[in-house]
């Protein structure tokens, strides 16, 4: 085993998650079987951010380091057997972006141990990593709460003959969401030809941009669905629920290396129809309460705009009034009419539908959804609770609770952490009093367990005359 038994370095109550402009502090153990002679006791702590080209490489070719703090803790001398610690301490500069592990780059912080022996020994070194998250809070991005919309027209060819337009229009709810939170997709087709066109799929992509000499851009789908087909002629709204998993967040803000972007891809493969809404990912979820309150409050003008009160005129002129016209008389009703008719013609009756004068009804039929995955739940990365990454300031890390968990003890060498879509997400298992790493199937939203897809189909006019 030799001279040295241990070297380890250990956090204060063994915490691991930090927050920019925090202490990070600790003790480095040594432990010693024989006299050890040694030149300096280092301890280092730096945070840095290295990207690559090729995929898993850590062999960075682009780096940026945030910070590189040293200090030592122990001069030229002579360890004796038995156990040593070495308190240290080093503060987080307020800059520092959230920590992060993808397929081309890392952001990376660590605490280091080192002992330098004299000449001709053997040095002795360690390492442990700690995690740094800098919440994101969609309150503070502009225009967060407005829909984020998009629409595009594309001609239909069938067989190189131009068979009519296809309108794609699509929309979500908001434009902020945090993990566990669903995302509201309408989208409405209306085929203007009269050929039918193949199933609308739609799907939450994560785009991470590594910049390096050439730029490397990571795409991902999170999570899928596919929808129905639309006919010749006819207009279909869509509306889905996307389940938003643990994600890292839209912004990595004092990280010039690495962009991530989220946004809802909607498209057709006949015809090739595609259109993006972008979207945030966050910490910290949008407080509408809040925000219909102050744009209350804005709406209403102030006292002095406001119109000139009734008062003001205390003897007010009316108008002479005018002798009511008599009521016409109701035309006699036959037998035939002792029924109620319906309140409105058959969908295929209304003259406006198919190029008549009249007006469009507003919706001809409701596309069904034919599938929803969630990828990833199956991939190299273990699913995660949606309530990993989305508390708010103030809260406590210990003891946070998740639904549907099982709790995976960690192996003694492994980091107390899973990493996920491309992201080192801190969670932690129900009664536990220190950080582990627990894995839990994906929630669905609300009426996914119990729905079958595809539906059936609504009942017709006639119908629901008759019932």
């Amino acid at each position: 085993m030799g001279k040295l038994q241990e070297i380890e370095i250990t956090f204060t109550n063994n915490k691991v998650v930090y927050s920019p402009g925090e202490s990070i502090s600790g003790t480095a153990n040594i432990k010693v079987a024989q006299p050890l002679q040694c030149k300096e006791i280092k301890l280092n702590c730096n945070g840095f951010c290295g990207v690559t080209n090729k995929s898993n490489d850590s062999a960075w070719t682009v780096e940026e380091q945030y910070f590189n703090s040293t200090i030592s803790v122990a001069d030229k001398g002579t360890l004796k057997p038995g156990d040593h610690s070495f308190p240290f301490k080093f503060l987080i500069p307020a800059t520092a972006p959230t920590s992060f592990e993808g397929n081309y780059g890392k952001i990376i912080y660590r605490v280091r141990a080192f002992i330098d022996t004299p000449r001709f020994a053997k040095d002795y070194k360690t390492e442990k990593p700690f995690y740094l998250l800098s919440l994101l809070n969609l309150n503070e991005v502009p225009d967060i709460f407005e829909p984020s919309s998009s629409s595009v027209t594309q001609q239909f060819t069938y067989l190189l003959v131009k068979n009519g337009t296809v309108i794609l229009r699509a929309e979500t709810d908001m434009k902020g969401y945090t993990p566990g939170q669903v995302i509201q997709l309408t989208a409405n087709i209306h085929n203007q030809s009269g050929k039918s066109t193949s199933t609308v799929m739609a799907s939450l992509v994560q785009k991470v941009t590594y910049e390096t000499k050439k730029p490397t851009h990571d795409l991902r789908a999170i999570a899928e669905v596919e929808g129905g087909v639309v006919k010749g002629g006819k207009e279909a709204e869509w509306k889905e629920k996307i389940i938003v998993p643990p994600l890292p967040q839209s912004s990595l803000t004092g990280c010039e290396l690495i962009k991530i972007d989220y946004y809802i891809k909607v498209s057709m493969k006949s015809p090739e129809v595609v259109l993006t809404l972008p979207i945030h990912i966050g910490n910290v979820s949008l407080d509408k309460k809040a925000h219909s309150k102050s744009a209350s409050s804005a709406a209403a003008p102030p006292a002095a705009d406001r119109a000139p009160s009734v008062r003001a005129n205390t003897n007010p002129t009316l108008p002479p009034r005018t002798a009511p016209k008599p009521a016409p008389r109701p035309a006699p009703r036959s037998r035939a009419s002792s029924y109620a008719s319906p309140s409105a013609p058959p969908v295929e009756d209304f003259p406006g539908a198919v190029g008549g004068t009249g007006v469009r009804p507003q919706m001809s039929e409701a596309l069904p959804t034919k599938s929803h995955s969630q990828l990833g739940a199956s991939g190299p990365h273990a699913a995660v609770s949606p309530s990993a990454f989305s508390y708010a300031p103030g809260l406590t890390f210990s003891q946070r609770p998740h639904q549907n968990g099982v709790a995976v003890p960690p192996a003694s060498s492994e980091p107390l952490f899973c990493v996920s879509t491309g992201a080192t997400i801190p969670f932690f298992s129900e009664n536990n009093t220190n950080p582990m790493p627990t894995t839990c199937p994906l929630i669905l939203p609300p009426g996914y367990s119990s729905s079958e897809y595809p539906q059936d189909a609504p009942p017709t006019y006639d119908e629901s005359c008759n019932t």
